[in-house]
């Protein structure tokens, strides 16, 4: 898979063709539901030709991009500005009950991580902002200046899996009723303080767990998760594919849980024949979660923490 224009380079893109493309083969609507640079859409467009796109992404600037790189395909693309949870109200208004592929590609797109301005990488000093959405909702700023201690504590370990969560806390508060927080640098410096150093030794970056902390507080990243599979889900026909890419364990987490629960039969244990409406709906296209092949790693190195999980929704049975 080559890179789209920019430099973007989409994550296991070959993969998610071969995925998506078996449903699609004879047209209907596939779902982008986190479309980004639209790298994924491109190429699904490009290898189903009688298939439409409806491309969802709450950040203006990445619909702005994703049009300009879509225009070959014409009228086949429909984008709308929503977030992913919004799924069901989107595909209301379109006039679409079911459709026949769903594709979302979680975490930062290529364009936020690229935007520094953004304040989404704490390797550049930028505004503490982390909206994926620029203009709704409160910042990251507004995170560390407002929330008390133990709040701060509770959002760095439960979505940063920070084991230094409190004393992070503590430090921020501290530091802050010197002086608010503005910009990521100083936050950086208050966030390396913290960390004891034999851990900022071997623990990786000591601000990659807060910041992925505060931007999915800030974004409410889990909680559209956990309204987009049901909802994703309930949205295919029967032979549709979902296949959803997450990027650390909490999001991985929810897909895997979501999607075992769908391929399971209801059933009690022990019944001769399973009722039809106890039957599982899906069944899993992927053994655990596919990783991208070292391969892939070297040549986009943003890669390497993807996890790949999808399913097939089956007949539906009669009664």
């Amino acid at each position: 898979m080559q890179a789209a224009p920019g430099g973007h380079v989409p994550v296991m893109a070959d993969r998610i063709v071969e995925l998506l493309a078996a449903p699609l083969g004879s047209g209907g609507t596939f779902v982008d539901c986190t479309l980004g640079l639209a790298g994924h859409a491109a190429a699904i467009l490009a290898a189903c030709p009688d298939a439409r796109l409806v491309g969802i992404d709450r950040d203006p600037d990445a619909l702005a991009l994703a049009a300009d790189r879509l225009e070959p395909f014409g009228d086949r693309v429909t984008l709308v500005r929503a977030v992913y949870d919004e799924l069901p109200d989107v595909l209301a208004d379109l006039g679409l009950p079911r459709v026949r592929a769903i594709l979302a590609d979680l975490g930062l797109s290529s364009l936020q991580i690229d935007r520094t301005d953004r304040g989404f990488a704490y390797s550049v000093d930028a505004p503490l902002d982390m909206r994926m959405g620029a203009d709704a909702g409160a910042t990251a700023a507004d995170v560390v200046n407002t929330y008390d201690a133990a709040a701060l504590a509770r959002i760095l370990r439960t979505y940063g899996e920070e084991r230094f969560a409190d004393r992070i806390a503590r430090r921020i508060v501290a530091a802050r009723a010197r002086e608010p927080f503005h910009t990521s640098a100083r936050l950086v410096q208050v966030l390396s303080d913290a960390i004891p150093a034999a851990s900022r030794a071997t623990g990786g970056h000591p601000a990659k767990r807060t910041f992925q902390a505060l931007r999915i507080e800030v974004n409410g990243e889990l909680d559209a998760l956990a309204g987009l599979l049901p909802a994703a889900l309930d949205a295919l026909a029967p032979g549709g594919r979902l296949a959803v890419l997450a990027y650390h364990s909490l999001e991985d987490r929810l897909v895997k849980q979501a999607l075992a629960a769908a391929s399971t039969d209801t059933a009690p244990r022990g019944l001769p024949v399973v009722p039809p409406e106890h039957r599982a709906r899906f069944r899993l296209l992927t053994r655990g979660a596919e990783r991208p092949t070292d391969a892939e790693c070297a040549v986009n190195p943003r890669a390497a923490s993807a996890r790949l999980r999808a399913a097939e929704r089956l007949k539906e049975v009669a009664a």
